[in-house]
């Protein structure tokens, strides 16, 4: 059963946005703008000693390499997997407990990518040491999430009383499901949720979002969208979540971000973020727009997020 943070993350896993209250996002908050205001000297001594194993059986680029930076930025080394179902015993049927049992002999935390949902579940369960997921299939992926929401917060001020919009793929991203939880902990917010209907959200999940206070609605069509939303978050569609491909073609860019979308629907002070990677969904003249954090403050904030989460597991 996972852990509860309730504002103490020493060796505390982190598999889910359901282990969060306000109080602990706001303590990572908190030690993020301390970071921030730090020297990369000073912080440099805080994990020297310490080795992260990163295990990532999909494909990455931000997710991987913000951690390994952020690791080795507070003083610590990482054992890099990636691709480790050809390059590790995985190959010949080693199960995911026992690679758990093995990497946890030889470091002092553990983050995972896998492609199947709860995975990471199973690992924090079999592991002794902590544990961090880093995307598990259609499930959650609990720090892309905890950067976002830092991303909003420092734009705003607050978490609640917000009006977004999320659009693309709303069944199958990962980052979608993790926001929603993570916004749905601060009152008054509102989401809507722009796909085609074939991704809408499952009945499951928008039953258990809704139920968690956060009001959810359901668009399908650009001019639904209000012109007062805070932020703007478009997703892909995840190519590798379906089976039939003509399907996905057919669905894969139902909602493209341009300039002229944003001169008709956009605030002023609306921002636009995205988990990247982007597959044409973002007209990249839209890169230019200063509301556009997707490339710069985004990615540079999912850093700062795990080097607060690291220090705060790990630093006793």
């Amino acid at each position: 059963m996972l852990k509860s943070i309730k504002g103490i993350f020493t060796n505390k896993d982190i598999v889910s946005l359901s282990q969060f209250d306000q109080q602990s996002v706001m303590k990572l908050f908190k030690e993020v703008m301390k970071i921030k205001k730090t020297s990369p000297k000073k912080l440099f001594k805080n994990l020297q000693g310490k080795i992260a194993t990163l295990v990532f059986f999909e494909p990455s680029t931000r997710t991987f390499s913000s951690h390994a930076s952020a690791f080795k930025r507070l003083g610590g080394q990482t054992i890099d997997h990636q691709n480790p179902m050809t390059t590790s015993s995985a190959v010949k049927g080693e199960s995911i407990e026992d690679m758990t049992h093995m990497l946890e002999q030889y470091s002092d935390i553990i983050v995972m990518r896998h492609p199947t949902k709860g995975t990471l579940e199973k690992v924090a369960e079999a592991a002794t040491i902590p544990v961090i997921n880093a995307g598990d299939g259609v499930g959650e992926h609990p720090t892309q999430a905890l950067l976002d929401m830092y991303t909003i917060f420092e734009k705003f001020k607050r978490l609640k009383g917000l009006k977004g919009l999320m659009a693309g793929d709303m069944l199958n991203g990962r980052t979608v499901h993790s926001l929603i939880k993570g916004l749905s902990m601060f009152p008054g917010n509102t989401i809507y949720l722009l796909s085609p209907k074939e991704l809408r959200l499952s009945r499951e999940e928008y039953k258990e979002y809704s139920g968690r206070g956060i009001r959810l609605v359901e668009i399908f069509s650009t001019k639904d969208i209000p012109s007062d939303c805070h932020f703007w978050y478009w997703t892909r569609v995840q190519k590798e979540r379906f089976k039939d491909q003509k399907v996905y073609e057919k669905l894969k860019l139902s909602f493209i971000l341009t300039k002229k979308l944003i001169s008709e629907k956009a605030a002023k002070k609306t921002i636009f973020m995205h988990p990247l990677p982007r597959v044409g969904e973002i007209e990249v003249s839209v890169d230019d727009d200063p509301r556009s954090l997707y490339l710069t403050t985004q990615p540079k904030n999912g850093m700062y997020v795990r080097m607060a989460l690291f220090k705060l597991i790990l630093k006793s």
